[in-house]
């Protein structure tokens, strides 16, 4: 039988939400190669513009990272309590036919303003990530979501890892325009993909007399649902612990490194070497969180972190760090998908929008947040030190997640246990 025959075949055979959860997890690679592949080269890219108001190149470079973090922050959580009520396919949809709307007139901007403005746009519009993870634990089984929502996060993951490589390539070889023009053709195949290939019974959530509630009653009853203000804790100081070495990993690693090493070189693999092992842990990780429970995935992880963490702001040699972010990349795939299932457990099917709404506006406000604290305390104190700040932050995450996390209970989403 030939190969494509026996995909088909084996295509046909899986259940409804296998369907929605590999096609997803396909639209999302593709989505995420294309947004990742511009991020490479868009501070060369603004210099190359220049400024129409004499502005410093570095205070522009930083504002079209920040702009578009800043816009999704606020953004999400209404997009999020937009799919509760429309969909969450209809809200993948969205976000990618509007993100490639948005990538296309980038390449085709006459300045950096114009660049930050239009990057601030696709702050508002997009937000594919927080769509996938609602529709992904809208429709798998409650005893799967650990794999659903790893699987995610590999696709996360793996697009970060090659789209770079994949836009540095084309951008040498073409021109800065080429990626983005790539890029918004990426995003229109996984729109199509997801038009396509998702099959989403939706129906929007309702309360006792059969009405839709407000987005504010959606966010307040999400709110007090016991655990989650706790999650959402968690998720924050995490995204401030895997980015706030953003700005001065390759001021740190140049003074680890010979003066003719290729430091852009050795930092790009440090980062891609973080990466590929948390890829690769995010679904085994999410599969042993759903069999032993993903608090306690969560609260090991966070050790993991702890331990291999803070011991980085002493290394004397590049290899070092490099061996140190290999073992944490590993225990961040637990960390990500574990909090992401735990807000899925703490919450009522059909919330799922606003969860994860919720939850992206607090990534996004860590990516703002990030890079300012690090740089920070690497200027008033030392590099060192800001590379011992991440690892004091996952210690501290241990502590909330001992004391203060509770645990779900395996047959019920809404009735809880206390911490262990």
């Amino acid at each position: 039988m030939p190969p494509i025959t026996k995909l088909i075949k084996r295509l046909r055979s899986l259940e409804k939400w296998e369907k929605v959860l590999y096609i997803t997890f396909a639209a999302q690679l593709i989505n995420v190669v294309g947004f990742s592949s511009i991020f490479p080269f868009l501070p060369l890219y603004v210099d190359s513009l220049g400024s129409r108001f004499d502005l410093s190149i570095e205070f522009l470079s930083g504002l079209v990272f920040s702009s578009q973090a800043f816009t999704m922050m606020i953004a999400a959580p209404i997009w999020g309590a937009l799919a509760d009520r429309y969909g969450r396919k209809l809200m993948m949809v969205r976000a990618m036919f509007g993100g490639a709307v948005l990538v296309f007139w980038m390449g085709y901007v006459s300045s950096a303003e114009m660049l930050i403005f239009v990057r601030a746009l696709q702050g508002l519009v997009t937000g594919t990530i927080s769509a996938a993870n609602a529709l992904i634990a809208a429709t798998v089984p409650r005893d799967k979501l650990g794999y659903g929502l790893g699987l995610n996060q590999v696709a996360l993951w793996g697009g970060v890892s090659f789209g770079p490589l994949i836009g540095g390539l084309i951008a040498d070889a073409s021109g800065y325009r080429a990626t983005f023009i790539l890029t918004a053709v990426l995003l229109v195949l996984g729109g199509i993909l997801t038009i396509v290939g998702v099959e989403e019974n939706f129906e929007p959530t309702t309360d006792d007399t059969g009405n839709k509630p407000s987005i504010l009653e959606d966010w307040k009853h999400i709110l007090a649902a016991p655990g989650v203000k706790m999650a959402y804790l968690v998720r924050f100081l995490m995204t401030l612990g895997r980015t706030i070495l953003v700005p001065i990993a390759p001021l740190f690693i140049i003074q680890l490194l010979p003066g003719n090493a290729p430091i852009n070189f050795y930092t790009g693999l440090v980062i891609a070497t973080s990466g590929a092992a948390s890829t690769i842990t995010a679904v085994w990780l999410g599969k042993i969180g759903d069999k032993i429970g993903h608090r306690r995935v969560l609260l090991l992880s966070s050790l993991w972190m702890t331990i291999f963490y803070l011991p980085q702001g002493l290394v004397t040699a590049a290899w070092q760090l490099l061996v140190l972010q290999l073992l944490t990349g590993a225990g961040l795939g637990g960390l990500i998908t574990a909090v992401t299932s735990l807000l899925a457990q703490y919450t009522r099917p059909g919330e799922e929008g606003s969860v994860f709404g919720f939850d992206s506006a607090l990534v996004s406000g860590g990516r703002v947040l990030a890079p300012l604290l690090g740089a920070g305390v690497a200027y008033w104190v030392s590099l060192r030190a800001a590379l011992s700040l991440t690892g004091v932050l996952f210690l501290v995450i241990f502590f909330i997640v001992m004391y203060l996390i509770p645990q779900p209970k395996k047959e019920g989403v809404i009735s809880y246990e206390t911490p262990a």
